[in-house]
């Protein structure tokens, strides 16, 4: 049986190499994505050329991706997970066709014209890294817009050879795009005992083990993003301006320490083990494997380009589109945020409630492009069914219904009137300190309370690359209990006004997530008829559909707020003893109400101890800090 088992093997082989013969010449550029996804399409060309150092991922389909005959990965489910289908679907197979990408770049452009070269060059760095690269290593750089629009290469975005052609010289110390290629025509990849034969035979890779691709470090060159600043005539500043840092952002966080890369909550990890390469049962199972859906937050964005695809030459099914989406969402509302609202106290015709935000992103939320913004609905209604209060007011395309005459919301620490909103982004400034969207313009941060990662501290060596703005950093329930930081914690005091109200109310907080706020887009859209690019965006954002994302959900139901006169009286139910005390510790005991958070004061008003959640006890014992 050993032989015969050998035979069939050697036949097949035979066959396979055989069948190369019969093909013909490569089309000199393929269409976007799925040109090929057969085995046979794998072969198509033979091995890379001498001097190139990058292949369109069709390439690379034959063997990890998925046709009528042959899956390349399934679980122990039968499911199919090939790699391929995974990635095209994904914002980082669909970077270098983005259209709002292309229209920012454009509007860049129109701003200061005479940095519209180095500027597009730039920014297809990170959005069309092997295009640009290609260009780079063969002397023809800069790539812009316009050598993009001919490029398959470069239109195929964040592909297969655009990651794992990266090497580990200088690697998470080169930021905004100076992506460290290594050169020689090797691939690295996260397996120990490679197969080798194969892809140096059909394609004239090597592929090779290396522990960087595992790493956060792996995705640093596009994921901290400093730019050079100019005044409002395009003259430089001197300044520079942290657009986006979503790598330093994990490295202040508690997740390196914890082994929790970039890659372990982007790329879901299988622990069984999968067969990456379809045809060769020789290769073992490998294990972990990292599912390549590049799950992030961007839904609308997806969604947008899912209904254009047609108009932006994007060849990729719907269902992938969909399953993309549907893993988006999830990523969203089970791995992003917990959220709580409590009900603390009537005070002065106001009932009190605390809503508790905690991270669970190893980054800030929201994190990366700075259009983005999380929003804190929270709502009390009345039990015949009129709004009591209602703050975080938004039309259903996730834009706020009022904004302050700065062009934005502050952070607030209590929340007392509807006008206000509880607002967590990210607001750049020019040098005249208003508000822009114009990214090279951007010279001072005037805001950023965006809700920290859990570890985050403004003593970390990252810091002034992740600043919170001043407002947040003041907030003694930001990011601190008791002053010290990093729990990743935000808390948000509402004071209702009941205008002499008392009965029963529903409460409810909610967390939405906006991709892209129309009101960022207002200097753009001013450009409108200068440019295809913008012209092309606004048309297709205008049928899109901008409902934002809810991420998280609380609420008290059939709360009965008493009349003022009701109230208890404080002093009468609890005792606070000893008082004072001689080494800090105070007990707290209730009689006839429960106790459920805390707030310490010292003699200078300040908040030195909080607790929460105290799960309704009635007795407290407590360690008081030293008054300063």
């Amino acid at each position: 049986m050993k032989k015969i088992g050998a035979i069939i093997i050697l036949f097949i082989s035979v066959v396979t190499l055989l069948s190369i013969t019969n093909f013909e010449a490569p089309p000199k550029e393929f269409p976007h994505i799925n040109a090929y996804s057969s085995i046979e399409g794998s072969l198509r060309g033979g091995p890379i050329e001498p001097g190139e150092h990058f292949l369109h991922p069709s390439r690379c389909a034959g063997c990890h991706g998925y046709d009528s005959l042959h899956i390349a990965n399934i679980d122990a489910s039968g499911n199919d997970i090939n790699l391929v289908n995974d990635w095209e679907s994904s914002m980082m197979a669909l970077s270098g066709v983005d259209p709002l990408w292309k229209a920012k770049v454009r509007h860049e452009s129109l701003v200061n014209p005479g940095h519209a070269t180095v500027l597009q060059n730039l920014c297809t760095s990170c959005h069309a890294p092997m295009g640009h690269y290609k260009a780079v290593f063969n002397g023809l750089s800069p790539y812009t817009l316009a050598n993009l629009a001919t490029d398959s290469l470069g239109q195929s975005g964040v592909s297969c050879m655009g990651c794992h052609k990266i090497g580990d010289v200088n690697l998470g110390s080169t930021f905004t795009g100076n992506i460290p290629y290594d050169t020689n025509q090797v691939e690295y990849g996260p397996f120990v005992g490679v197969m080798e034969g194969p892809m140096q035979l059909y394609v004239g890779i090597l592929p090779t083990y290396s522990p960087h691709v595992s790493e956060g470090r792996f995705c640093s060159p596009c994921h901290t993003l400093i730019t050079h600043s100019v005044d409002l005539t395009g003259n430089p500043t001197g300044n520079t301006f942290v657009e986006q840092a979503t790598y330093h952002e994990w490295l202040n966080s508690v997740y390196p320490s914890q082994d929790k890369s970039c890659q372990k909550c982007h790329m879901p990890q299988l622990e069984e083990p999968i067969k990456i390469a379809v045809g060769y049962t020789a290769i073992p199972g490998r294990t972990p494997f990292n599912q390549h859906k590049f799950t992030g937050a961007n839904a609308f964005m997806v969604n947008l380009i899912k209904q254009s695809k047609a108009a932006l030459g994007v060849s990729v099914s719907d269902a992938s589109f969909d399953e993309t989406l549907m893993d988006i969402r999830n990523n969203l509302t089970q791995n992003t945020l917990n959220l709580d609202v409590n009900f603390i106290a009537m005070r002065n015709d106001s009932a009190n409630f605390e809503v508790k935000l905690e991270n669970k992103a190893g980054h800030k939320f929201p994190s990366g492009y700075p259009s983005r913004r999380a929003v804190v609905q929270f709502v009390v209604v009345k039990e015949n069914g009129d709004t009591l209060f209602a703050s975080g007011k938004m039309n259903q395309a996730g834009e706020m219904l009022s904004t302050p005459t700065s062009g934005y919301e502050p952070h607030h620490n209590i929340i007392n009137n509807a006008g206000q909103s509880q607002i967590y982004e990210m607001v750049m400034g020019d040098v005249a300190g208003n508000k822009t969207t114009v990214l090279e313009r951007a010279n001072v941060l005037l805001k950023d309370n965006r809700l920290v990662p859990k570890g985050f501290s403004t003593s970390h060596y990252t810091y002034d690359t992740v600043k919170s703005d001043a407002l947040a950093n003041a907030d003694p329930d930001f990011n601190k209990v008791a002053g010290v930081e990093g729990n990743g914690v935000d808390i948000v005091h509402y004071q209702v006004p009941l205008n002499g109200y008392s009965g029963k109310v529903n409460t409810y907080a909610n967390v939405i997530y906006v991709t892209l706020p129309s009101s960022f887009l207002t200097e753009m859209f001013a450009w409108l008829g200068s440019s295809a690019e913008i012209d092309s965006f606004y048309s297709l954002y205008q049928t899109a559909d901008k409902a934002p994302t809810r991420v998280a959900h609380d609420s008290i139901m059939n709360l009965n707020l008493p009349n003022q006169v009701n109230t208890i009286d404080i002093a009468k139910s609890i005792d606070v003893f000893p008082n004072p005390t001689s080494n800090g510790l105070v007990n707290i005991n209730a009689k006839n109400v429960d106790i459920i958070s805390i707030k310490v004061y010292n003699s200078k008003g300040q908040i030195v101890t909080t607790l929460y959640d105290l799960e309704d006890t009635k007795k407290v014992q407590i360690q008081l800090p030293a008054d300063k």
